[in-house]
């Protein structure tokens, strides 16, 4: 078990909590928002929070708030483009910064990047929505997946078996949209967190009420999913990936909070393999989030975690 060490004392006063967006994950992002702001009022923050909309740098500009903390998921809030505002307008904020973000978001440019660093990734090709419906463009099993959403939107998994790809990858929008076609890989969900410069313990997520995988639902409905902390695997492939979701964060030059995903093949007759799906620059922050029960397991309560992010708050990340 690791620990994280004392808690910043609080340096500033008024935060401004952007949360909601304009993403598909807007649900998620109000939930881990309305949650941040209680924390920090009850922290001893001033809390103004903020549902954000096409106005959100005249708001600033009028709020004039010290942090803006950054609860906001999916497109605009965790591609580079709202850390690109609060970078113009000189306000600290929490999270990765622009050029970390954007890569992140991106599947294919972070897949890139973590391969170069020596982060294992499975294969993948990206092609328009049309393209992924038309025939198997990898051999099935594979994963189909919007290049930039999290929270496991729009992903559609094909079957073993499937002779030609399921209707919903084209029920999953637009059909110039790209999409990319990832190998899927067999066995235990499994994920790690960095918190500035401290890698968490491993938790594996163990769906229920017979859900495929790790889906929006085992993320974020209660009883969705059982996590298992410390994740229950050999030790050898436990430090592996804290090892790995460190190598990942700073090689994408992620700061504050990031949470990587991976998949450990140990099924019978499986390949053993221990795969980085994705790394998260804004995980989720609800009741059953992840990074929070994760900094709860290493001393922190989500009090502790949130005084922390306003504290590490910064621009030029």
């Amino acid at each position: 078990m690791n620990t994280l060490g004392p808690v910043p004392k609080r340096t500033r006063n008024h935060v401004a909590v952007l949360k909601g967006g304009l993403s598909a994950e807007r649900e998620v992002s109000l939930n881990s928002g309305a949650a941040c702001a209680e924390a920090l009022l009850k922290e001893g923050y001033t809390v103004t929070e903020i549902d954000v909309d096409r106005d959100l740098a005249t708001r600033l500009q009028e709020l004039q708030p010290e942090v803006c903390f950054n609860a906001l998921h999916g497109k605009f809030g965790e591609d580079g483009c709202v850390q690109g505002v609060l970078e113009l307008l000189g306000i600290p904020y929490t999270h990765s910064g622009v050029l970390a973000s954007a890569l992140a978001m991106h599947k294919e440019r972070a897949k890139d990047i973590m391969k170069l660093a020596g982060v294992p990734v499975a294969e993948a090709k990206l092609v328009t929505r049309a393209e992924a419906q038309a025939s198997h463009v990898l051999p099935p099993p594979y994963v189909v997946k919007p290049v930039t959403e999290g929270s496991s939107v729009g992903v559609v998994i094909v079957s073993p078996d499937a002779e030609w790809p399921p209707n919903s990858i084209a029920a999953g929008g637009p059909e110039d949209q790209i999409v990319m076609v990832e190998r899927y890989v067999a066995g235990r969900e499994l994920t790690c967190a960095v918190l500035g410069n401290f890698v968490t313990d491993v938790i594996e997520i163990v769906p229920l009420r017979g859900l495929e995988f790790y889906d929006y639902e085992a993320k974020y409905a209660p009883g969705g999913s059982k996590h298992d902390l410390p994740a229950q695997i050999l030790p050898d492939v436990y430090q592996s990936v804290r090892s790995l979701t460190l190598r990942a964060h700073q090689a994408l030059g992620c700061r504050g909070v990031s949470r990587a995903d991976f998949r450990y093949d140990d099924t019978a007759g499986g390949t053993g393999e221990l795969i980085c799906l994705e790394v998260n620059t804004q995980p989720g922050m609800t009741g059953t989030s992840l990074v929070p029960e994760l900094a709860g397991y290493a001393g922190w309560s989500f009090g502790d975690l949130v005084r922390w992010m306003v504290e590490d708050a910064s621009c030029n990340r």
